[in-house]
């Protein structure tokens, strides 16, 4: 449930980092690893190699996303959801605050798993499904690239514009808590 309380937590922001990041998801944007069983190319003129096979989920079709975040509120009393799918984000003209947190037994967001990345441009994140999650900004507006299911964009504008219930999706009120310092 959401309160207009003072949260009492704080949630500090780490660097983005694999290790610490991997019970939400995947870091993306790891140095290329030339050489080994992933598929990559490296020579003078440009790199490439494989980051992440992306999962949609059964009868999922992959989109690609422009996402504006600019809400600067360091107070967080809600996290959204995505069922069936996985959801990357890779921040483009600014760096943004990615809070994540698994689920509980029964569903709900276990906020004693709750932390919060920092997400630098040119790197980024891909969370599994069922993980829940907020966007912040500290400085100014961030546009980042997307990768989600189709389905679930539609679904979740359906939810915001119109009341209609979500199906792939989830926003739930939390206890309030402050993000960062």
């Amino acid at each position: 449930m959401t309160s207009s309380a003072p949260p009492t937590r704080t949630v500090a922001i780490e660097p983005l980092d694999a290790a610490r990041f991997e019970p939400y998801g995947w870091k993306l944007g790891k140095p290329v690893q030339a050489g080994g069983a992933t598929p990559a190319f490296v020579s003078p003129a440009s790199d490439f190699w494989r980051e992440h096979l992306f999962e949609t989920g059964a009868g999922g079709e992959p989109e690609v996303l422009w996402v504006v975040y600019r809400n600067r509120e360091r107070r967080v009393s809600s996290l959204e959801l995505h069922r069936v799918t996985q959801q990357a984000i890779v921040p483009l003209t600014g760096p943004v605050v990615h809070l994540v947190a698994r689920s509980d037994a029964s569903g709900a967001p276990d906020l004693a798993t709750l932390r919060a990345f920092a997400l630098p441009v040119g790197e980024g994140i891909c969370m599994r499904p069922g993980i829940w999650h907020a966007t912040r900004v500290s400085e100014r507006e961030a546009t980042c690239l997307m990768l989600t299911r189709a389905s679930t964009t539609l679904d979740l504008v359906a939810h915001l514009t119109q009341g209609t219930p979500a199906v792939e999706s989830e926003l739930r009120g939390i206890e309030a808590v402050w993000v960062g310092a």
